[in-house]
């Protein structure tokens, strides 16, 4: 259904490029030129300015459908649940990367991690 409108919507937007080009050009954009004809019985009822018109439309309408097509297949998902957990930083005297990459494509085993040593109470800072 989706490729449906956006190849409907492609055509729309062809043809309105195409009806504004051949539409005349009144000169008056940029401050050049008379506004002799301007809002006169033949401009407003032209049949291209009708078309654009037209066009336009079809082209919002067109816009809004896939935009709602968009949403209706959207699930709320939610960023604080699911999938893993953030790694955890190791501690100040965990081992520098015993088992990494380096190691695994030499092919040698990765060494245990080894436990942190617990100290036997409140440690003094030595000076040197």
């Amino acid at each position: 259904m989706q490729h449906v409108v956006i190849v409907i919507h492609l055509m729309l937007v062809i043809a309105l490029i195409g009806v504004v080009l051949l539409q005349k050009s009144e000169g008056g954009g940029l401050g050049i030129g008379s506004t002799a004809g301007f809002m006169t019985s033949r401009g407003t009822a032209n049949v291209l300015t009708r078309a654009t018109a037209i066009l336009a439309g079809l082209f919002f309408v067109t816009s809004l459908l896939l935009s709602i097509l968009a949403g209706l297949n959207r699930k709320p998902s939610s960023i604080l649940q699911g999938g893993p957990a953030a790694p955890t930083a190791p501690g100040p005297n965990a081992p520098l990367n015993p088992g990494g990459i380096l190691n695994q494509l030499q092919g040698t085993p990765a060494a245990p991690p080894a436990a942190p040593a617990t100290p036997a109470g409140p440690q003094v800072p030595q000076s040197k």
